[in-house]
């Protein structure tokens, strides 16, 4: 159990599956400290782990964490479980494997994301499950929300707060060649070519700008003062300032449009 577990190695038809009353009996054992009857209740309950890991086969984890996560819940839950209770152990058991590996991805997560918003997420997942299930089909999310008593926001907030990120590099197609990636299909809208050349057209235009119409450029549009505001800075009246405002900003425009 130490080791790393190959999951898609594993032959679940072949696992040992321990009746109720073994359970009972191994687990008496286990509690007096047999070491041996432990390790049979791992065994026979490794079925109870990959059953419940394939609820999150959808958060990028590599199932091998996962299963060995919940593993380890499955440990405290034979360590915690009562056989007086009368209670089955999956009944107990599962919440125990889930909660584990809840916590493991939320303690290990690339952006980390509210407990309450990550619970909200695999709620979502789970009813989405349940009622692809029962209606062997995916749910809207309408749908969802009805099932939850959330909004549709709330639903897509929490989804989206879980989702992995994606590198620009990830490879998205292959034919034999270079791959494409992800940055491939993305296409950038600020850093175009057309961008790239105004905006060295307007660098360069700037440039011949007096230092008085350079000054008052930067005091009506970065500073956002008004042009009577300039004219008291500046010591020029306001008419002087609209003037030589609307003049810097003409000069700017004819050197763009020479460029197109």
């Amino acid at each position: 159990m130490l080791g790393k577990v190959e999951i898609c190695g594993v032959n679940t038809s072949k696992l040992t599956v321990l009746k109720n009353e073994e359970m009972l009996e191994l687990m008496k054992q286990a509690k007096a400290g047999d070491r041996t009857a432990r390790n049979r209740l791992v065994e026979g309950n490794l079925r109870l782990v990959l059953s419940v890991i394939q609820r999150f086969d959808r958060s990028g984890e590599n199932p091998d964490d996962l299963f060995q996560v919940g593993c380890i819940g499955l440990l405290k839950a034979i360590e915690n479980f009562d056989p007086d209770l009368g209670v089955k152990f999956s009944t107990y058991g599962v919440p125990m494997i889930s909660g584990e590996i809840r916590r493991f991805l939320r303690d290990n997560a690339p952006i980390r994301v509210s407990r309450s918003l990550r619970d909200t997420a695999y709620k979502v997942l789970q009813a989405r499950e349940t009622i692809r299930r029962e209606q062997q089909r995916e749910p809207t999310a309408e749908e969802l929300s009805k099932h939850l008593g959330l909004t549709v926001e709330e639903i897509h907030g929490a989804l989206d707060a879980i989702a992995s990120p994606v590198s620009l590099y990830d490879p998205v197609y292959s034919d034999g060649g270079d791959p494409l990636t992800v940055m491939d299909q993305v296409r950038d809208t600020k850093n175009t070519d057309e961008m790239w050349i105004e905006r060295i057209a307007l660098r360069d235009a700037i440039r011949r700008l007096s230092d008085r119409e350079k000054r008052i450029l930067a005091m009506r549009f970065y500073d956002g003062r008004t042009q009577m505001e300039v004219a008291g800075e500046v010591g020029i009246s306001q008419a002087q300032v609209s003037r030589l405002e609307k003049g810097a900003i003409a000069q700017l425009r004819r050197a763009i449009s020479v460029q197109e």
